[in-house]
């Protein structure tokens, strides 16, 4: 977080997670129930988008 937000950053791990559920609900309006088809999540590194 830091890398991305810099050193003066006020938050928690939280704020991006809530921020990519924001996304995957915009995005996918299948009604997957919480399975994104477009953005993976990958355990210990992160979200990619998938096409």
């Amino acid at each position: 977080m830091d890398r991305i937000w810099g050193v003066d950053y006020y938050g928690d791990g939280a704020t991006v997670t809530v921020h990519i559920g924001k996304l995957r609900d915009k995005i996918d309006k299948q009604g997957n129930q919480g399975e994104s088809h477009f953005i993976e999540t990958v355990w210990g590194a992160g979200y990619r988008f998938r096409v």
